[in-house]
């Protein structure tokens, strides 16, 4: 009986290891690992202390052993927390446009038409608190979705390549905000700045916790999010449809399935998710609009996407990640980095997730078979039933 036990064991870590030396996982990992060596070198040669550099960033980002109290001891994590907010929501709309073979670089230009949709019911409408809240985020996930479903359209009827016609989208946005910033409506009155005028408290999202915590709900909204897409990719048909165009346009449509409904869906559903980081920044973060309410998240959430190689619980890893990257950065200035270290930080990254086989080559892993744990462990029961 011992002896069937080690037996067994053995078969399982043996299938263990073989899918996990060839995970793409693990070249996530290993990427996130070679850009901070790269990083410290970096450090290093800027004269700075490579050690105090990443202690100050693990100290704004997760936990601060030297301040005072408690509160802000583990305020650090609730930043970081905040700043992902956004990028989860933004990876989850460019993951599942990835998941159906379609590359959305319109974040920005989703996320603005998302924030001025949210902050317009936020200022005009009148509605009980909760109601005005939901009616604002609803709007902006409709803006997002529409703006991006028109590039879905473009390309299902025309062919029209999604990424020009993303980028020429996010070229409209701008200067849509632009125009509308200098709208007397579209003003904050007496204010210089352009500016929307701020959004009721009654759209505005709420705290979770009192200060120093910097943290509302949309952080429980991301969890929300993040839930409902692999709902949508693992246990709906139309996930089933999405995941079969993206694997082979031509052979989903063989099969019956309509690759031009599923791929203007699919832009819709990316916009919906970039609609509701807009509704994030308009009505979490600022409470009003400007011309930065985008700033670089469209872009930025690529990265996210990427990294966590388009899967739900990889994207809001990723966007923590990218997060604590923002609110630990600050704190490492103080120790002689530049805070450009920070774009070093994530490009290489986005370097290393760009090219698996380069980082598979430096640490000697073996190539992919596509084969899960689970087939790889039966494969191997089979081979031992058999011999």
């Amino acid at each position: 009986m011992m002896a069937d036990k080690k037996a067994g064991f053995g078969i399982w870590a043996k299938a263990a290891l073989h899918s996990a030396f060839r995970s793409g996982w693990l070249v996530s990992v290993l990427a996130v690992v070679m850009a901070f060596a790269i990083g410290a070198v970096l450090i290093v040669i800027s004269g700075a202390s490579v050690t105090d550099a990443y202690y100050a960033m693990f100290r704004g980002a997760v936990f601060d052993p030297t301040a005072r109290t408690v509160e802000r001891q583990f305020a650090p994590i609730t930043v970081t927390m905040f700043n992902a907010t956004s990028l989860i929501l933004a990876g989850l709309g460019l993951g599942i446009g990835f998941r159906a073979g379609l590359f959305n670089i319109g974040g920005n230009g989703q996320i603005v038409f998302g924030a001025l949709a949210a902050i317009w019911i936020g200022v005009n409408l009148k509605l009980p608190f909760g109601v005005h809240l939901a009616a604002a985020v609803a709007a902006a996930m409709v803006a997002g979705a529409v703006y991006a479903g028109i590039a879905g359209y473009l390309k299902a009827k025309t062919g029209a390549n999604e990424v020009i016609v993303t980028i020429m989208l996010n070229s409209i946005s701008s200067l849509v905000l632009i125009y509308l910033l200098s709208q007397k409506a579209w003003q904050q009155p007496g204010s210089s700045n352009p500016q929307t005028p701020k959004a009721a408290e009654t759209a505005l999202f709420p705290a979770l916790l009192p200060a120093p915590f910097k943290l509302h709900i949309g952080i429980l909204i991301a969890v929300a999010a993040t839930f409902v897409y692999w709902w949508i990719l693992r246990r709906s048909t139309f996930g089933f449809e999405l995941r079969a165009v993206g694997a082979n346009a031509h052979a989903a449509r063989t099969a019956g399935m309509s690759v031009g409904k599923v791929t203007t869906l699919t832009m819709a559903l990316s916009g919906l998710f970039l609609g509701l980081a807009g509704a994030n920044e308009a009505l979490g973060t600022m409470g009003y609009v400007t011309q930065g309410v985008a700033g670089t998240i469209g872009f930025d959430a690529i990265t996210v996407a990427l990294l966590g190689r388009n899967k739900p619980i990889g994207i809001f890893l990723a966007g923590l990640l990218f997060g604590g990257f923002k609110a630990g950065g600050y704190i490492m200035q103080t120790k002689g980095v530049p805070i450009d270290m920070i774009l070093i930080l994530q490009s290489m990254i986005v370097l290393f997730i760009a090219a698996p086989a380069l980082v598979r080559f430096i640490f000697r892993l073996p190539k992919p078979d596509r084969k899960t744990f689970r087939e790889y462990l039966s494969a191997i029961k089979e081979e031992k039933a058999g011999a």
